[in-house]
Formats: C-alpha cells, structure tokens, sequence
C-alpha cells in the first residue's frame, strides 16, 4: 500500500490552520482521508507534523488565555463611532435649511471585568482556594477516613 505522506505534507499549512482552530487530531485524520494509527504514526516519524501541531496548539491556548485573562481584568479598546452632525443655514431666500452629515471618530470604550471569567480562571489557576465546594471534598476525605477507622474496629 502506498503512503500517503506526501499528500499529508503538502497540506500542514491546512492541517497547522485546523489545529488553530481547535480541531481534535482524530478529526484531522479524518479530514485527511487516514486512519489515525496512521496518523500518529506520521506524527512520530515526521517532526514536521508533530512540531506544527504543537506550535499552533499551543499558539491557539495562549490566544484564549489572553483574552481570558483580559475578561478577568477588564480593559480598554478603541472602536470607530459614526455620528450625525447638523448644520443649519439660511439660504438666498432667508429660508431656514438643515444639513446632515455623517462623521466618524475613535473613541476608546472601557471593558469591565466579568465575573464568571473571574471565576473560571480562579477555579482552574488556585483550585485549592477557589474551586466550588473545595470544603466539600475535605469534607468527604475526613468521612472515608472515619468510616474506614470504624470499620477496622468492627468484629464480625
């Protein structure tokens, strides 16, 4: 059977595009018409593959925390604004006359923190302080020990 690597080589910028968008490698494989023992094989015996899988991987995880992370701590951007402008006038005749004119400007608008990114990114960065019902699992530690201690005192 003939490989297909040359086929899969030529598309790593596309297979490097569907990383980035956060595609799953059975998913590629899928698309590329391969098994996926195929094409973990592939990823091991060409490094090419592997390090573009890696780089726009990784690359598309440090967008997202970016901007979780700009969620958690608000933040500033600019955005156009178009706007109307009147004038008036009087013409020849002393008639009263409006004009309209639409204009645009940057404004720069303020981003507030949202909670719930606030609450995310604490339950996966300090789990031990911030995941919910943290209390609830030394609860349930202390219950096993308990139960576990009374049991080895039991004489059947």
């Amino acid at each position: 059977m003939k490989s297909k690597w040359p086929e899969v080589k030529d598309r790593i910028d596309e297979i490097a595009a569907w990383c980035r968008a956060g595609m799953l490698e059975k998913d590629i494989a899928k698309k590329l018409g391969i098994s996926v023992s195929t094409f973990e094989t592939y990823k091991n015996n060409h490094p090419e593959l592997l390090e573009s899988l890696k780089s726009n991987e990784e690359g598309a995880n440090d967008l997202v925390e970016n901007a979780l992370y700009k969620k958690c701590i608000g933040s500033t951007y600019e955005e156009e604004v178009a706007f109307k402008c009147k004038s008036v006038y009087y013409d020849d005749q002393d008639r009263r006359c409006e004009e309209e004119e639409i204009k645009t400007t940057t404004v720069t608008k303020y981003l507030p923190p949202e909670t719930m990114a606030q609450i995310i990114w604490l339950n996966n960065r300090r789990p031990d302080r911030w995941r919910r019902n943290a209390g609830k699992e030394k609860l349930d530690n202390d219950k096993f020990e308990h139960e576990k201690n009374t049991d080895a005192r039991k004489f059947w």
